[in-house]
């Protein structure tokens, strides 16, 4: 079908199953949902590029096609076999992907945390009847009882009773330390929880990290020392995540070695905002982490891989 000028395109925003990709269609007008492995596909359906498929015209006719998968390594889970780009539920809580011989993952149920507040002084989440995820539910309670739980994350000022349109005004900030990058070398990401926003509630923040890129020369540590613990790049670099690049260029600080076989990590870090152009031409935003010091120890981390280790074990976990 022949394009149409000027572009028509949906008002409303594009609403695609989890796990599935926003691209342009043929004209490069309108953002679609990607078609995935094994569905009809056309010039205007497009098929999901970033899993490595691509549309089949032999089998069809009329300009249909089929989405088929470039040849990779398949993946095994709990014995069941899946084709390089083929996306499953092993449970309901998890869509995931086969992709070259691994699996990726993403939750489908919202892993949030929520402090008490005045209004909700006893929160709970329960498994409700035929449904997959858990959901908050306010427990009642005595008054008084309720009221000191919920102001157990207020500040104690008798001069400022919580108001209840504005629970920021007297929040007591807590926010947890940024978890371990999940990836020894390469892009990873870490996380925290804070109540640091408008409603006083606990929320999990994330931002991308790179301990080193995995192509990173390590300098020859000195004779006398144990360690090079923080090195800076000679040359500034564009950051990758998701296909995308980085639209400014950076100098980063990354993390060395230490001779004695101890784990060289970060120490001190900076959170920056840094912004990301994909190939489709979109911009996004990602808060991403920046070394200032690395220090040698013992507490090495393990399985910090975050496709084999969590998700595998979460995935495990969910089946038994």
């Amino acid at each position: 079908q022949a394009c149409v000028f000027p572009c028509q395109c949906s008002s409303q925003p594009l609403q695609c199953p989890a796990g599935t990709s926003h691209v342009w269609d043929a004209c490069g007008c309108c953002k679609v949902c990607a078609r995935q492995l094994g569905e009809l596909c056309s010039l205007h359906r497009p098929c999901d590029h970033h899993k490595g498929l691509y549309c089949d015209f032999s089998k069809f006719h009329r300009g249909n096609g089929i989405c088929l998968a470039h040849e990779g390594v398949t993946c095994d889970l709990l014995g069941k076999i899946y084709i390089n780009g083929e996306s499953f539920q092993p449970t309901c809580k998890l869509q995931c992907i086969c992709m070259d011989g691994t699996i990726g993952c993403i939750p489908l149920c919202s892993n949030d945390v929520r402090l008490p507040s005045p209004e909700c002084p006893n929160p709970r989440r329960v498994k409700l009847h035929n449904k997959c995820c858990e959901e908050w539910v306010c427990e009642e309670g005595s008054e008084e009882n309720g009221f000191g739980t919920a102001m157990a994350v207020f500040r104690e000022d008798p001069a400022h009773k919580p108001e209840l349109n504005n629970p920021q005004e007297n929040c007591l900030v807590q926010t947890t330390e940024w978890s371990t990058c999940s990836q020894s070398c390469g892009m990873g990401i870490s996380a925290r929880v804070t109540n640091d926003n408008p409603h006083c509630h606990l929320e999990k923040e994330t931002r991308l990290c790179m301990v080193r890129p995995c192509d990173f020369s390590m300098k020859k540590i000195k004779k006398g020392k144990k360690c090079v613990r923080t090195s800076k790049q000679r040359q500034s670099l564009h950051f990758e995540f998701s296909g995308c690049t980085s639209t400014r260029s950076y100098r980063p600080r990354f993390c060395g070695s230490c001779s004695d076989r101890r784990c060289c990590t970060p120490f001190l870090t900076s959170t920056m905002d840094v912004e990301f152009r994909c190939p489709e031409g979109d911009f996004f935003h990602r808060k991403m982490m920046f070394i200032k010091m690395c220090s040698c120890h013992y507490d090495c981390p393990q399985d910090n891989n975050i496709l084999l280790a969590m998700y595998h074990r979460w995935m495990i976990g969910d089946h038994v």
